[in-house]
């Protein structure tokens, strides 16, 4: 406990500020540094701590799409909102995904109408709701980076080898390094320095950060999530910007290994292949993605109910939510016209005002006024 508290203490965060200020003085630095964070986690702490305002005003600190929620397509939502209206189906998912808006309605309000929804804490808890209700078919919504992709891969191999044949995942899974890549070349974001995402190293490690940031030449830094992790991190991104550092350096050891989880890579694996991805406001990106291999294959939903919504209208053009340009971080929450107007957290009209790792959510709670 005495060591965690190291990386909360209030005066080791003054120092490495005051390094900052001074490092930067010292070498003449007054261009504007922008670093972006790929953990929704990183946003939350950075908001609701004041990082930000404490910082030098050209260190720009930029939420990226690190909230899987708000990067998951409004179609997506749509297949889940159409099995939801099937009698014979009972709708397991996460509380976080009750309130995000499809085209034209939510998971909460199909709920409301009578829809047989429950609300889990882990989805292996489908597999006891399956084996209780043989006359359904139970269907997890399965969103998430690497973190939540081993306990989804988990279940559905459980249910394979218990010969459940009435559970399946509609699933919209991601895997971030590609991602970054995608905003490093997108001329409109413009980032000099990432800190990468501590929950997703734990599982694949650093070497795919590493190897991104020595091909593009950009630092990087493996970040935890407490004040001092955070302000430590900024602080060595403006040392390797500075001195052409072009690594991932790994920061967050004390959790995060450098080749990461070898049970949670393998199991991921075993169950999911590679593939493309359709993320809100990027767009579709090479190997981003992940899809059920051929010997599972009975429990994707996707597959199970034939389902495909190619032609739905994109929900954030027909309201005008911006979500897809703060996810890019070329504009900030407060350049919606639709942000705190008419966008609340009690009524979100886009993703990113709906999760708690959400840019416009944290940005209204602990940014207002």
């Amino acid at each position: 406990m005495v060591y965690i508290n190291e990386f909360k203490n209030s005066e080791i965060a003054k120092n490495l500020l005051a390094k900052i200020y001074k490092n930067l003085d010292k070498q003449g630095l007054k261009k504007r540094i922008n670093i972006m964070e790929v953990c929704g986690t990183h946003t939350r702490v950075i908001y609701k701590s004041g990082i930000d305002k404490l910082l030098p005003k050209n260190i720009n600190l930029i939420a990226g799409p690190g909230c899987p929620i708000c990067v998951t397509d409004s179609n997506y939502i749509d297949e889940a909102i159409l099995l939801s209206k099937n009698k014979n189906i009972i709708l397991c998912t996460f509380a976080d995904m009750l309130k995000v808006p499809g085209s034209i309605s939510c998971i909460r309000d199909e709920k409301s109408e009578g829809a047989n929804i429950k609300v889990i804490y882990s989805p292996l808890d489908c597999i006891n709701i399956a084996k209780e209700n043989k006359e359904k078919e139970v269907v997890f919504i399965g969103v998430g980076f690497e973190t939540t992709t081993p306990i989804i891969a988990l279940t559905i191999k459980k249910a394979y080898e218990n010969n459940i044949k009435n559970l399946s995942v509609l699933h919209s899974l991601k895997t971030m390094p590609n991602a970054i890549e995608k905003l490093i070349l997108d001329k409109e974001v413009n980032i000099d320095g990432f800190i990468c995402p501590g929950h997703v190293s734990t599982v694949i490690g650093i070497y795919d950060f590493d190897e991104l940031a020595r091909k593009n030449k950009i630092p990087m830094v493996l970040s935890g999530f407490e004040c001092v992790d955070i302000i430590y991190s900024i602080y060595r991104l403006c040392e390797m910007i500075e001195t052409k550092e072009y690594k991932c350096e790994n920061q967050y050891k004390r959790v995060a290994r450098d080749r990461g989880n070898k049970l949670s890579k393998n199991i991921i694996y075993e169950v999911f292949k590679p593939s493309c991805s359709n993320w809100r406001g990027i767009g579709m990106i090479e190997n981003t993605g992940l899809q059920i291999r051929e010997k599972y294959i009975k429990f994707d939903a996707r597959y199970k109910f034939k389902l495909g919504f190619s032609n739905v209208k994109r929900f954030d053009a027909k309201t005008g939510c911006i979500c897809g340009e703060i996810l890019r971080g070329i504009k900030s929450p407060n350049e919606c016209k639709l942000f705190k107007n008419i966008c609340t957290p009690q009524k979100p009209i886009g993703p990113c005002m709906v999760s708690e790792e959400g840019t416009c959510a944290n940005f209204y709670k602990y940014k207002r006024g």
